[in-house]
């Protein structure tokens, strides 16, 4: 296939999806409800979220991030339409997009757990969550362990979170992941366990211990529809932040949104709750590190998880170290195949670049993983694939009132120390 040439030469590109509005309803068997459930599920642990987590106070215990228009940035990118930042970059606790999915499947392992052993009763929606924050509770949730693998992101989140639960806390980490969030790990009295090689075996050997242990809950970032969900919520807050900034979507106002991607839980869940409220005004691109295109590779083979980066000759490795995977999810790959328009690729050089230019214009730092978003609303205009694809939609007239929202996937809890090192890293 040509588009694997191009991946090996780990070209800039775009990769327009064919299954793309095929076929919407196969496959999945999730639905909208799944998602309002997952919503109200963290409604029910905001109280408790309230007391672990004393900054969440201001939103009452709900972990929710802006949605700010970046004028300045849009002028000095050259986007057409508005240009917003959704800054999962500031979500309380983890300070990532991985705090929707992450707490969300501790949090519903948890309520599954204190509901058997009689720590909540039937009535959950009259019960008070708060009290499961007691040192009585989190005595009882000591007993358990949580596992998971992870290349930075997605750990924090679930380690941060076990560990205010109670739980012991074991959090598998790939070769990429960055030592300070190691630390961070470690502060919180989590075990951090090294690999030497990437993502993939991190999950592998986490997985397999997990297993052996009937104590032990392992989130499995690759196959986890409770993750999937976590994320799917933050369509419908997305939805509500639009309409309180009079932000129209619809034939006359597409929306077009951008999402890093790594395995592409979070991504997926994000794009599949987007689709299900928006519909076809709503555009949605993954956009992958150059070095690192797991999910372009499986969903344009259609071999999904059965392929990785190394079997076309790419390493993996990436400056963009929460998008250091080489193995995509086979379950989002196939949730994505009719609802994702397309994947962008970017190198790592212009993360930086990007990264400094929001800086400069809007004074926002988000880390360099987060900053892939951006090369979407950059060069829709600029590749023939993205312009055909608007064009036979109707789009390309339209485009003057589209709206863009460069989907900040992290950034928040990055040291100073660091955040100087990313700024003077030019590539």
């Amino acid at each position: 296939m040509e588009i694997i040439k191009r991946l090996q030469k780990e070209e800039e590109l775009v990769w327009m999806n064919p299954k793309y509005n095929q076929n919407m309803a196969e496959g999945h068997g999730l639905t909208m409800a799944d998602v309002e459930d997952a919503e109200k599920r963290l409604k029910r642990f905001a109280p408790f979220i309230k007391k672990c987590f004393p900054e969440t106070a201001s939103q009452q215990g709900i972990i929710e991030s802006p949605l700010v228009e970046i004028t300045r940035m849009k002028e000095a990118c050259g986007v057409k339409g508005r240009l917003l930042l959704k800054q999962d970059s500031e979500l309380s606790v983890a300070g990532s997009v991985k705090a929707r999915g992450g707490i969300y499947e501790v949090l519903k392992h948890t309520e599954e757990l204190a509901v058997f052993h009689g720590l909540l009763g039937e009535d959950l929606e009259n019960e008070d969550y708060g009290k499961l924050a007691d040192e009585r509770c989190k005595e009882f949730f000591s007993q358990y362990t949580i596992q998971a693998g992870s290349t930075g992101n997605l750990g924090l989140s679930i380690g941060i979170t076990s560990a205010a639960v109670g739980y012991r806390v074991i959090i598998h980490m790939s070769a990429d992941a960055r030592e300070w969030k190691k630390e961070l790990l470690r502060r919180h009295g989590v075990t951090v366990v090294e690999y030497e090689s990437d993502y993939s075996e991190a999950v592998e050997n986490g997985r397999r211990l997990s297993d052996k242990d009937p104590k032990s809950y392992f989130v499995d970032d690759e196959n986890s529809r409770n993750l999937f969900l976590g994320y799917a919520v933050a369509a419908r807050r997305l939805k509500v932040q639009l309409e309180a900034q009079n932000i129209k979507t619809d034939g006359e106002h597409p929306l077009f949104v951008y999402i890093p991607c790594g395995i592409g839980g979070a991504p997926g869940g994000v794009t599949f709750g987007l689709k299900e409220i928006f519909g076809e005004h709503v555009h949605c691109f993954f956009v992958e590190p150059s070095k690192a295109p797991c999910m372009l590779l499986g969903m344009a083979t259609g071999k999904h998880s059965g392929i990785c980066v190394q079997d076309i000759g790419l390493t993996g490795m990436t400056h963009a170290d929460g998008l250091a995977v080489g193995r995509p999810s086979g379950f989002v790959g196939k949730v994505m195949e009719p609802r994702l328009s397309g994947i962008f690729t970017v190198g790592d050089g212009r993360l930086y670049d990007y990264m400094r230019r929001l800086k400069e214009t809007e004074n926002i730092f988000i880390e360099p993983s987060a900053c892939a978003a951006f090369e979407g609303p950059v060069k829709l205009m600029e590749y023939k694939e993205t312009k055909a694809y608007l064009e036979s939609r109707g789009l390309t007239e339209k485009m003057e009132n589209s709206v863009h929202v460069a989907w900040a996937t992290g950034g928040r809890l990055v040291p100073e120390e660091i955040r100087k090192e990313y700024e003077a890293t030019y590539l």
